[in-house]
């Protein structure tokens, strides 16, 4: 059986790790604590918890730690005890990773390498401890027409990102085979919700429609991706760190295909809609941009075992979910503002001092 008494979350200030912490915060059947270690880059965000640092004073605590900084690992682990890691920290921006793909592999490789070497040490032969490791659906390269992603699909990452993710996956794996530390390994599709940064296509399109800016468009604009409400993701995660067969990796996808350019039509209408606007309002904004290079044209991803073997199953199709998220960005404007101004800068380096 496992703890489940002291769970680090890695990159628990970002996007997908604030939901998560807040999703088990309030799971009734969950009393532990969570503690949140993140390096605060600018993607992570101490204004996605906030309320739930009051809330859970005595079950919520942050460090401000990076992964590559060893010996700063080594202190939280024994400080803490920690039974359960749910490792979410890493640099996850496509065209970031093409423009410089040394963090990438700092982060997602040496990071991840780090951690394991960590845990292997503290843990030893323990039995009822869990290193599960959340990684994504572009290590499997890109579709054709037709066909999904599987758990067996064979890895073929097409950018420094997806590559670098790929060799965290394979060292998580050989921990597991070479030195029987207990892991789980999940990968998810294209995520989207409240709190996410905004230099990812979703809340990107809503902040250029709220700002009157051109809504850019990657070639054709035929890309097809599934799209995963990141409260789905959570449930998930949640799932597998319960019920988990250790070594084995679970795919997580929202079953929710979409063309880049049919998705952004539609946040067009929907954020019309929510402003009482003509559906075409932002329909102008539309233009077309060169397309990055290596980008890969389909996504799909198949989570028939995670559903059969775990019980687990999505709450939102994409209609609820996108109108979800659009209502979260157009009702949290000061959120908004935090993370595109200098005031969150300033607000980390008066809080966070390293």
């Amino acid at each position: 059986m496992r703890k489940l008494e002291k769970i680090l979350v890695t990159g628990g200030s970002g996007f997908i790790g604030s939901n998560l912490i807040r999703y088990m915060l309030h799971q009734k059947s969950f009393s532990g604590k969570i503690i949140n270690l993140d390096k605060l880059t600018y993607a992570g965000n101490p204004f996605n918890l906030t309320d739930i640092e009051k809330e859970f004073k005595s079950r919520y605590s942050f460090e401000k730690v990076d992964i590559c900084d060893r010996n700063a690992l080594s202190q939280i682990f024994k400080k803490y005890n920690i039974d359960t890691v749910i490792h979410l920290a890493a640099e996850s921006h496509v065209d970031r990773s093409i423009l410089g793909p040394q963090a990438f592999i700092n982060t997602n490789v040496i990071g991840t390498f780090n951690l394991l070497e960590e845990v292997r040490s503290i843990w030893k032969d323990k039995t009822d401890v869990l290193f599960h490791h959340v990684s994504t659906d572009e290590v499997y390269g890109s579709l054709g027409e037709t066909g999904s992603f599987f758990e067996t699909t064979a890895y073929s990452p097409r950018s420094p990102y997806s590559a670098s993710k790929a060799a965290s996956d394979h060292l998580v794996q050989a921990y597991h085979h070479t030195y029987n530390l207990p892991v789980t390994i999940s990968n998810c599709s294209n995520n989207y919700g409240a709190f996410q940064f905004p230099e990812k296509l979703i809340p990107l399109m809503i902040l250029h429609m709220l700002e009157g800016k051109a809504l850019p468009i990657y070639g054709d604009g035929k890309q097809i991706r599934d799209w995963l409400h990141v409260e789905d993701h959570c449930s998930a995660l949640w799932t597998i760190v319960q019920k988990g067969k250790l070594g084995e990796t679970y795919n997580v996808g929202g079953e929710q295909e979409k063309e880049n350019i049919v998705l952004v039509n539609t946040l067009c209408e929907e954020v019309a809609k929510a402003q009482g606007l003509p559906g075409d309002t932002y329909k102008n904004l539309l233009t077309h941009v060169k397309d990055r290079p290596g980008h890969d044209r389909r996504y799909s991803i198949n989570c028939d075992k995670i559903k059969t073997e775990l019980g687990w199953n999505q709450q939102f199709n994409f209609e609820s979910g996108i109108k979800n998220t659009v209502s979260w960005y157009l009702n949290n404007p000061e959120w908004i503002k935090q993370i595109t101004s200098g005031e969150y800068t300033k607000w980390i380096e008066t809080n966070y001092k390293n």
